[in-house]
């Protein structure tokens, strides 16, 4: 934790640092193919922040995006391929992954898109098949 009070993290290199002040507006765990296949995992691990909330605070040049859909911008360190957040500009919030965050206390809430899980998770957590309804989806939930 910097002495501000924020936290601090970095992509695998460290060539781009950054910033995340006060509490994420949420942390969950996201199953879709398009996070699955981004994160190279089964399952991708994220933390919702407001966009002024997260600041690049080193290497800014070195930060580097790519734009599949109208929702996600997909950001990552082009010195070392380290992936570090996403913006979601039609939602507001950018997502800086938990891993990103390494002093982050991470503790999910949810799990979002469910339906394309490929590692079921028994934990308690709403399993929405797709979103919350605040997010642009149905707010259906699903069984563990």
């Amino acid at each position: 934790m910097a002495a501000n009070g924020s936290l601090n993290g970095k992509c695998f290199c460290g060539a781009v640092e950054i910033e995340v002040s006060g509490d994420p507006a949420a942390m969950g765990y996201c199953h879709c193919s398009s996070c699955r296949s981004w994160s190279a995992g089964p399952v991708n691990a994220f933390t919702l922040w407001p966009p002024e909330k997260v600041k690049i605070v080193k290497g800014a040049d070195n930060l580097v995006g790519y734009q599949k859909t109208a929702t996600s911008v997909r950001k990552w360190c082009k010195a070392c391929g380290g992936h570090l957040m996403t913006e979601h500009p039609l939602w507001g919030v950018t997502d800086v992954f938990a891993a990103a965050i390494p002093s982050l206390a991470f503790k999910p809430m949810l799990h979002v898109n469910y339906q394309e899980t490929v590692l079921p998770m028994k934990d308690g957590l709403p399993k929405y098949r797709d979103f919350p309804p605040a997010f642009g989806g149905t707010g259906e939930m699903m069984a563990e």
